[in-house]
C-alpha cells in the first residue's frame, strides 16, 4: 500500500529542494503508470492515460480514441473492425486507421451527442495492480526521466534570468586549471582562460564570477563563468555605484587586460552628476573595492566624449596630450606628447596606448619631438627602433 502521508512529504521535499512543482511530478507519475499499464495490458495503437488521486493514492486508467468519419477514414469493403485502414490527415500524408486508436463519428455520437471530429472519447479501463517487474521498472525509469527533465527546466528558468549577471558559488573542485563551482542546483565552470592571471582558489572557497552563458547539455546544465570578461568589471561597478545601476551614469566602453589594467569610459545623463566621481566614490572607496576583487588590477576611469579628439585624448590618461590630429578616413588619431610624457602615454610594454586604442576604437599613433614613436590598433603596438 502507498503511504500517502510519506508520499506527500516526498513531493513537498522535491518541490522545496529541486524547485520542481509537485504538479509536474504528479504528471510524470501518471505518465509512468500509463506506460506501465500499456506495456503489460495494452494493445497496439492504444492511447492510455492514468489519473492519480493524491488524496487516496488510487489510480484510474483510461483509453483515449480520436474521432474520425468517412471523409477521413477509408473503410474497406468487408468493414472488419480489427483491421488497419488508411486515414487521411489534415495534410497529404497518409496514416493508418486503427480501431484501438480511432472511433467513427457515428459511433462516438452514441456515447457523447455533441462530439466533433478530432475530439477525444474517453473509455474507463479496469485498474491493474500487478504491473509486473518489467512494467514497474518502466514506471521507475519514466518517473526518474521526467523528474530530471522538470529539474532541468527549472534550473534553466532560474539561471537563464541570471545570464549576464554576477553570481556567487562555492569552489567544488579544480581540475587541469579549470574551477568547478557549486551553485547547489547547478554546476558552473570557470575555465583557466577566463580566470584572472595569478589568482588562486581552494576547494570550499566562495567565488564571484560573471555568468556569460547557460548551456543545456546531455550531461546537465553548465553555467559558463568568467572573471576576466570586461563585463565583469561593468557589473561590479553596477553593484558599487547606484548611479550606474539606475542608469544615470553609463559605462560606454571597456578595455581590459585582466589582472593588470583596465580602462572604462563613463558618461553622465545628468549634468549635475560627475560620472568619474560616481565610479571612484568618496576617498576612492568604490573603485578600491573593485580593485581588491580583481587582485589589485589598476582601473583608469575616463570621461567619455562624443568628440573623438577629446575622447582619444582622455583615453591616454594619465599622460597629457600636447596636440591631436584626427584622420576620419583612416580612422586614425595622431597624438603628440612631451618627452617626459612618452613613457606614461605608451605604458609598460605599450599597455597604456594599446588599451586606449581598444577603448576608443581608433588607431593611435604617438609622436614625441615630431617623430612617431609608437603605433597601435588596440592589438599590437609597433614601436620605432629608438623606443624599443
Amino acid at each position: 500500500m502507498l503511504d500517502i502521508k510519506t508520499f506527500k512529504s516526498a513531493l513537498e521535499q522535491l518541490e522545496e529542494e529541486k524547485k520542481i512543482p509537485k504538479e509536474k511530478i504528479l504528471d510524470a507519475i501518471e505518465q509512468a503508470m500509463a506506460a506501465a499499464y500499456k506495456k503489460d495490458y495494452g494493445k497496439k495503437g492504444q492511447i492510455i492515460r492514468a489519473k492519480f488521486d493524491l488524496e487516496t493514492g488510487k489510480t484510474d486508467f483510461f483509453q483515449i480514441k480520436i474521432v474520425v468519419d468517412e471523409t477521413i477514414a477509408k473503410i474497406d469493403e468487408e468493414g472488419e473492425e480489427d483491421k488497419e485502414y488508411s486515414v487521411k490527415n489534415d495534410g497529404d500524408e497518409r496514416v493508418r486507421f486503427n480501431s484501438e486508436h480511432h472511433i467513427m463519428l457515428e459511433d462516438a455520437k452514441k456515447i457523447k451527442k455533441n462530439v466533433e471530429l478530432n475530439d477525444e472519447v474517453v473509455f474507463p479501463l479496469e485498474a491493474k495492480d500487478d504491473y509486473g517487474r518489467i512494467a514497474a521498472q518502466t514506471a521507475k525509469q519514466v518517473i526518474i526521466q521526467r523528474i530530471r527533465e522538470a529539474e532541468r527546466t527549472s534550473i534553466i528558468d532560474e539561471y537563464g534570468t541570471k545570464e549576464g549577471e554576477i553570481v556567487t558559488g562555492i569552489v567544488q573542485k579544480i581540475e587541469r586549471g579549470n574551477i568547478y563551482v557549486d551553485f547547489n542546483r547547478a554546476t558552473g565552470i570557470l575555465p583557466a582562460e577566463e580566470q584572472i592571471p595569478g589568482e588562486f582558489f581552494q576547494r570550499g572557497q566562495r567565488v564571484r564570477a560573471y555568468l556569460y552563458s547557460v548551456e543545456d547539455t546531455a550531461r546537465g546544465i553548465n553555467l559558463r563563468l568568467s572573471r576576466s570578461h570586461p563585463k565583469f568589471i561593468e557589473k561590479l561597478f553596477s553593484i558599487e555605484a547606484p548611479e550606474i545601476e539606475n542608469g544615470v551614469v553609463e559605462i560606454k566602453s571597456i578595455a581590459r587586460e585582466a589582472g593588470a589594467r583596465s580602462k572604462i569610459a563613463v558618461h553622465s545623463n545628468d549634468e549635475h552628476i560627475d560620472p568619474v566621481g560616481s565610479c571612484v566614490g568618496q576617498k576612492g572607496t568604490r573603485v578600491n573595492t573593485i580593485t581588491q576583487e580583481l587582485l589589485g588590477e589598476k582601473i583608469d576611469i575616463i570621461p567619455w566624449s562624443e568628440d573623438p579628439k577629446q575622447f582619444v585624448s582622455n583615453s591616454l590618461s594619465p599622460a597629457k596630450v600636447l596636440s591631436i590630429e584626427i584622420d576620419e578616413k583612416e580612422h586614425k588619431a595622431v597624438i603628440e606628447v612631451a618627452e617626459d610624457q612618452l613613457s606614461l602615454a605608451i605604458g609598460k610594454g605599450g599597455q597604456n596606448v594599446r588599451l586606449a586604442a581598444k577603448l576608443t576604437g581608433w588607431r593611435i599613433d604617438i609622436k614625441g619631438n615630431s617623430k612617431e614613436v609608437a603605433s597601435t590598433d588596440g592589438e599590437n603596438v609597433e614601436m620605432t627602433e629608438e623606443e624599443k
